[in-house]
């Protein structure tokens, strides 16, 4: 027995011995692609010697006598850092995850294919101006240069995703970064799913109870729109909720998820020093590494610093010396579904308003993983792409011998937006800034500007110029031969809304409703919020002058106006009622709530239980409000509504009719809805959290989920690629920390601020700026999450364009110098 008793401590420690062994050699083998930030390159494809000095946050501060050399280098260092993610995003748009990924990503490479972001991208290298152009030659051939480092010295693969995925990366193409460009516009186009919604629901609600669960934002209304059965017969009514794709792969976002920000500005007379104010924090999914990576070039017309996306040479959000510009969601009704009618005689063909047309056809092959080759048969009309019925599950309001096409601004063959941004970010006044704006296409985005003078926004990107007398007004889909409904080309670009120096002071966008004129020059029914302006223009008037700190307070505040408003309504005739109860029931529970939450200030804290506790009553009431009337289809609404519940508890327009319960005998009211909400979401907590109110947390559920989107379901591997991090805020919060609305935990908060940025023109060398991870993709890169919990705590770092103080503070110099001929 003692032999063996040794013999099997000699084989543990061997069995030990080769798996540290295995585990050093694995490290090693991915420790080789962390790019070593003070190496020396003598490379192709530079004029001049160019420096990369990177501080102690990995912020590349790009110095060289020409500007393409400066694209040079942003690609390259884009490449050490993030040549993963960059790949990735290339094959999203290309249509060619399923080569890397098989069968999970073949519909969405399909869907891709349909939308041909590659073949529009070809084509609309051929307008883009001489300068941008130079810019994107010049930065893919950084990017190949590293490519070609990788492969020459054995560095890892360049990512240690290589290693797990296929290793070949094929050469960066100028048109790549279009692509790339039009991925981010399809990303932030939300319009599809709102026209697919309000179909289904007019087929099952009658029109005032439409109005209550889909309202229009607050403000004079429009006429009411005819049902979808008198316009498009032959749908049936179906409470089956919609099928949306939800992988972390897809681009196609749900409507809630494609794209919001906030973006505000004080000229001169509102600041305390003097300078204009400007702070932008725009908001998209989270990811390990962020989208966003911060850069700072200095170009021949200035210095420029802020936030880029890998696979762009340019700085997307930031400022220079003279001028600095901010983004935000603009929520222009830039997408329309058109019914097509297919010949019968012949399927080839459609009916357009001069009779049948044949399809514009092609095919394409679909390399699949591990399973055969797909040939695809693409589509195209007159309107747009066809899509197929699953996408968006269009198939639900389609008839039958019809499909559906979609008609968006960002299909252009001839799309200069990126020359629009390569000027936006040469600009020195806001007069250059808007005037490069109207080469903008899609996305289409509020432009928000501030310099030394004053302030601006500018809505930028095409508008669709719809007819007068079109049957859905763009709302929901609509017959694609009849010539009212089809675009009339687009608006041109001095009808944009334009603000310059209000009398005010302040200039402030949160995907708010912007404007209101009447259709067709309106920009959007939909928009992306109707809260969070509230609570930023009272932070506003509560100051006569405004400093960097209190626009950092404000892009930090959690205080929900939601909450506010809806607590005192909803729970009118619950506050202090009811007789003492025993200690361990439920009558004893909800009195606990109910006192937490009559003491709260709607401060959405991570620390606190009431937000919590809020956020569970609200989304049990919704749920109990709407799903005995529309059945399923209530899992569509995966947020709460403020507006409607308010319609609800204020009985606007008789709205109250909610609160029965159409399947009882008994006539149930508003407040019997309100405390049975509150018992379910509390017996829901309780369960999993103990009955122990006063200690649950709401950051314990409401954590910033920044999972890897490859690695991050691996067993083992999920505990070094994601990111997870307690938070504050929610969806209706100024520090917005949007809910996932789905799965076990409802409340991950999966969609905010991956950056942020605060510029002071009294002293623009004090502006502050900061990212949700880290500037490295590299899992063992001490910077792949650096600055993520600086984030979470709601701190910055500094952003100087000073040359003198990037080099003082740098703990690395790539230098690259001109390979000799």
């Amino acid at each position: 027995m003692l032999l063996l008793f040794r013999w099997l401590i000699r084989i543990v420690t061997v069995l030990m011995g080769i798996s540290v062994l295995a585990a050093l050699i694995g490290y090693w083998f991915l420790s080789r692609s962390l790019p070593d930030y003070d190496e020396d390159f003598a490379l192709q494809g530079i004029a001049g010697p160019v420096e990369i000095v990177r501080n102690n946050d990995n912020v590349p501060h790009i110095f060289a006598t020409q500007d393409k050399d400066v694209y040079f280098a942003l690609g390259f260092a884009h490449a050490q850092d993030r040549l993963w993610q960059m790949t990735m995003l290339r094959r999203t748009a290309e249509g060619r995850l399923s080569e890397m990924f098989g069968a999970r990503t073949a519909k969405i490479d399909e869907l891709m294919r349909r939308f041909d972001l590659e073949g529009l991208a070809r084509r609309s290298l051929t307008v883009q101006d001489a300068a941008t152009l130079e810019a994107l030659e010049a930065y893919s051939a950084g990017v190949n240069a590293w490519i070609g480092q990788v492969n020459e010295g054995a560095r890892g693969r360049g990512a240690p995703e290589f290693f797990f995925f296929s290793n070949e990366i094929a050469a960066w193409q100028p048109a790549d970064s279009l692509a790339i460009l039009k991925l981010m516009a399809l990303q932030l186009s939300g319009q599809l799913e709102p026209e697919v919604l309000r179909a289904r629901m007019s087929l099952l609600l009658p029109g005032p109870r439409l109005k209550d669960i889909l309202p229009d934002v607050p403000g004079p209304g429009i006429a009411a729109l005819p049902d979808y059965a008198s316009l498009v017969p032959g749908v049936a009514p179906s409470a089956a909720p919609l099928r949306i794709a939800q992988d972390p792969l897809s681009p196609f976002l749900r409507q809630e998820f494609a794209g919001a920000s906030n973006s505000f500005a004080a000229a001169p007379a509102r600041s305390a020093a003097g300078g204009s104010l400007l702070a932008n924090d725009p908001h998209l999914g989270f990811t390990a590494p962020s989208l966003w990576y911060l850069a700072r070039l200095q170009l021949q017309s200035g210095g420029v610093i802020g936030g880029t996306i890998p696979g762009m040479p340019l700085v997307l959000v930031g400022r220079s010396e003279a001028l600095g510009w901010g983004l935000t969601t603009a929520y222009v009704d830039d997408q329309d579904l058109f019914i097509e009618e297919v010949n019968p005689a012949n399927p080839e063909e459609y009916r357009t308003p001069e009779g049948w047309k044949r399809f514009e056809t092609r095919r394409t092959i679909l390399q699949v993983k591990d399973a055969k080759p797909v040939t695809l048969t693409l589509r195209w009309t007159d309107n747009g792409p066809v899509l197929p019925g699953s996408h968006y599950d269009i198939g639900s309001v389609t008839p039958g011998g019809h499909v559906a096409s979609l008609g968006w601004t960002g299909l252009s063959g001839a799309d200069t937006s990126m020359s629009a941004a390569i000027r936006l970010m040469h600009a020195k006044t806001r007069a250059e800034a808007e005037e490069a704006g109207s080469l903008f296409i899609a996305p289409a985005q509020n432009l928000m500007l501030a310099d030394r003078d004053g302030i601006a926004m500018q809505i930028i990107g095409a508008v669709p110029q719809r007819d007068p007398a079109h049957e859905t007004q763009g709302r929901m889909p609509a017959m694609g031969w009849k010539p009212q409904n089809r675009w009339q080309g687009m608006l041109p670009y001095a009808e944009n809304p334009r603000f310059n120096d209000p009398v005010s002071g302040i200039l402030g966008n949160t995907n708010n409703k912007t404007i209101d004129r009447p259709f067709p020059l309106h920009l959007g029914f939909d928009w992306g919020d109707t809260q969070r302006i509230q609570r930023f223009l009272t932070l506003m008037k509560t100051r006569e002058v405004h400093t960097r700190e209190s626009f950092i307070e404000a892009q930090l505040d959690t205080v929900s106006p939601a909450a506010r408003t809806l607590l005192p309504l909803i729970g009118a005739d619950l506050w202090f009622t009811g007789a003492p109860a025993p200690e361990g029931t439920p009558e004893r529970m909800r009195q606990t709530a109910l006192d937490l939450l009559a003491k709260w200030n709607g401060e959405m804290n991570e620390h606190l239980p009431e937000p919590l506790i809020y956020q569970a009553w609200m989304r049990a009431l919704q749920d109990r409000l709407i799903r005995d009337d529309i059945g399923p289809m209530a899992d569509e609404f995966l947020h709460i509504e403020p507006d409607f519940l308010e319609r609800v508890y204020r009985n606007v327009e008789g709205a109250q009719v909610w609160c029965d319960v159409v399947q009882s005998a008994a006539v149930e009211t508003c407040t019997d809805i309100a405390r049975l909400a509150l018992d379910e979401a509390l017996l829901t907590l309780s369960e999993r959290y103990g009955r122990n109110v006063e200690s649950w947390r709401w950051g314990d559920l409401h954590q910033a989920a920044q999972d890897h989107p490859v690695l991050g379901d691996v067993s083992g591997l999920r505990y070094f690629v994601n990111i997870r991090q307690s938070t504050s805020g929610d969806d209706h919060t100024l520090m917005r920390g949007r809910t996932k609305g789905t799965g076990d935990n409802p409340f991950l908060n999966v969609h905010g601020a991956g950056y942020r940025g605060v510029y002071d023109f009294a002293d623009p060398d004090s502006s502050v700026f900061i990212i949700s991870t880290g500037q490295s993709g590299h899992p063992l890169s001490r910077h792949y999450d650096n600055l993520g919990e600086r984030w979470r705590r709601g701190e910055y770092i500094p952003m100087t364009l000073d040359p003198q103080l990037a080099r003082a503070a740098a703990v690395g110099v790539t230098s690259l110098v001109p390979a000799a001929e």
